[in-house]
């Protein structure tokens, strides 16, 4: 567990967003078959369309309550998100609710942003609005 200042200042959840951006970059590279074009800011041209396409972002508000709630998301379960959020977008959903696990997530699906997060106590008796869709991640 990081120390108590890196959770409250949301450092931890930016690292490991970072960190599974910087894996997901290797494995499109890989997949790529080394073909690397470098554009002006320094990305891959042949990877760089489609990572943007992979990101999931975190709202101020989302980073803030998983912090407070102790939920921490790992690159496989980013990964997860990720898919759920191509396939709401698929079916044209604009905001969703997303279950992982124990995990409430409200979506913006066109921003790939996740607006807040829920455990499964915070989750009692809530009634979720405004949202179009609903994805169960397994």
């Amino acid at each position: 567990m990081p120390p108590a200042e890196t959770v409250r200042n949301g450092a931890h959840i930016r690292r490991t967003v970072a960190s599974w951006r910087r894996l997901s970059r290797a494995a499109e590279a890989n997949a790529a078959g080394g073909r690397k074009r470098r554009c002006d800011n320094g990305w891959t041209a042949d990877v760089s369309g489609h990572l943007q396409s992979k990101i999931v972002r975190f709202s101020h508000h989302a980073e803030t309550r998983l912090q407070q709630r102790g939920i921490k998301l790992g690159p496989d379960q980013l990964a997860k998100i990720g898919s759920a959020i191509d396939k709401a977008a698929s079916k044209g959903a604009k905001d969703s609710l997303m279950l992982l696990g124990g995990t409430a997530l409200i979506v913006n699906v066109p921003n790939r942003t996740v607006v807040t997060a829920l455990d499964g106590a915070s989750m009692q008796e809530h009634v979720f609005t405004q949202i179009d869709s609903a994805v169960i991640i397994s």
